[in-house]
């Protein structure tokens, strides 16, 4: 016997399978339908469990009074033991809010809200409405004042030119660089449904990387340590051999001088930042990062801008050396990286048999890096 309870449950599975597809087709939950087969008793389990059955008829016939949208089958049945019985058969739910209040869940209510609100303000194009089947889940867990500052900015960057702009100049009471920052995904969505753009044409600051010039001949007049924009390290005139690109901050901090030397912390958007700056086009770049698979996925990044990146303590020796101080990688990358040499693909092949590894560069010995480090200047 399928229960009321039992019966919600399934309810509530189908509104979180389909909310998108219903918020972004009013059509599709118009036209939405369930039926549940309720699986009724015989007459030998009624004798069984006469109680039971008692009940669980009475939630049914509770259910079917007045729900609108719901709509049970009865069937009659003549059992010589227990005489004719009404007995529940199926549960038929048509239309998503039907589903979704039987379901007792509220999500597909503000889902459906907010999705005909964004219509009513953005307009009910096909990229409107595959900006909302894309983006519902997140709108409708928004408080309503979020959701409503959400689309007032969405709105007010459609119908004004913000390019050149700063995000504390949207005029939305409210919203400064770090509310924009936060909602930048949704919002994105929006406002290309609408414009056709990529972005929201808003001014960022741009990203900073952090580099030491560890030969004060090649920057006489300082500074040595700095962070600035890809754009800035542009214009410095540093004619650097090689240039150190390391994943980890602490192990460029800990780099002694070096001649002809300049070290850059490589993570993240920094590795393709770099790659446009044209001193250290010139020079010959040494890439150092975690062992594990995002560490190959970097360099992989980064060799595809400069082919001819080299590596250190990239090894099969380096990782097995230091067995004993891996730790498991949350989220290992699983891609193939066709810049790898053979030995790094081995290396690469060993992390993943090992069972996805991690070798963390900071806890390589200081000693042990070094000498390495020297062997490859």
């Amino acid at each position: 016997m399928i229960g009321v309870a039992e019966a919600r449950a399934r309810a509530a599975a189908v509104v979180v399978r389909r909310l998108r597809e219903w918020a972004s087709e009013p059509r599709a939950a118009h036209e939405a339908r369930l039926r549940i087969a309720l699986h009724p008793p015989s007459e030998r389990e009624v004798l069984d469990q006469l109680t039971s059955v008692r009940t669980w008829r009475d939630e049914w016939d509770a259910v079917g009074e007045g729900a609108a949208g719901v709509h049970i089958d009865w069937s009659r049945r003549a059992w010589p033991s227990v005489g004719t019985q009404n007995v529940p058969t199926h549960v038929e739910l048509v239309g998503a809010d039907a589903i979704a209040r039987f379901a007792e869940d509220d999500t597909w209510t503000t889902a459906r809200d907010r999705a005909e609100a964004i219509v009513r303000r953005l307009g009910a194009t096909a990229a409107v409405r595959s900006a909302i089947r894309t983006h519902v889940a997140r709108v409708a867990e928004y408080d309503a004042d979020r959701f409503t500052t959400v689309l007032d900015v969405a709105s007010w960057i459609v119908q004004n030119p913000t390019t050149g702009f700063r995000p504390r100049q949207v005029p939305v009471r409210g919203v400064d660089s770090k509310w924009i920052g936060a909602h930048r995904t949704v919002l994105t969505a929006l406002v290309s449904a609408v414009t056709g753009n990529d972005g929201l044409g808003l001014v960022d600051s741009d990203p900073l990387v952090r580099i030491r010039v560890l030969d004060p001949k090649l920057h006489p007049a300082g500074p040595h340590d700095l962070a600035a924009s890809p754009t800035q390290l542009a214009t410095l005139e540093l004619d650097a051999s090689t240039v150190l690109v390391f994943e980890n901050l602490e192990s460029v901090l800990a780099l002694p001088q070096l001649p002809g030397v300049v070290a850059v912390h490589g993570s993240g958007f920094a590795v393709r930042a770099i790659s446009d700056v044209p001193w250290v086009r010139r020079a010959r770049v040494i890439y150092w990062g975690d062992l594990d698979s995002n560490g190959f996925a970097i360099l992989h990044h980064l060799r595809s801008h400069l082919p001819t990146t080299q590596t250190v303590l990239m090894d099969e020796r380096t990782l097995k050396d230091h067995s004993d101080l891996w730790v498991t990688e949350p989220t290992p990358a699983r891609g193939s990286y066709p810049t790898l040499t053979a030995s790094e693909e081995a290396t690469l092949a060993a992390i993943r048999a090992a069972g996805h590894v991690r070798l963390e560069q900071e806890r390589i010995p200081w000693e042990y890096a070094m000498a390495a480090i020297t062997r490859a200047l």
